[in-house]
């Protein structure tokens, strides 16, 4: 199984940032990191494509899961692991 690319918008400053990372690693997953405090750039692009100013911003794949909140809802919900299996949300 190949998980799809997981790309975290983060912070410094960012207690649901390092949240999100701890629950990612707890489920033995890897993902690729894009500090907005250190890149204007990619803030405007996070901002241009979620939407959204706060961080973190999560993607898996191409699906935009949104939070640390919305992840662990789509945790939750059951909708986590097939996403990570490669189906869309």
């Amino acid at each position: 199984m190949s998980v799809p690319q997981i790309t975290l918008y983060t912070s410094a400053v960012c207690g649901y940032c390092v949240a999100a990372k701890n629950f990612l690693k707890s489920k033995g997953l890897e993902w690729t990191e894009i500090r907005i405090d250190l890149d204007p750039e990619a803030r405007r692009r996070m901002v241009e494509t979620t939407g959204r100013t706060s961080v973190p911003q999560i993607f898996i794949g191409d699906t935009h899961v949104g939070g640390y909140d919305d992840m662990m809802a789509l945790q939750r919900a059951g909708g986590l692991e097939p996403l990570l299996a490669g189906d869309r949300a």
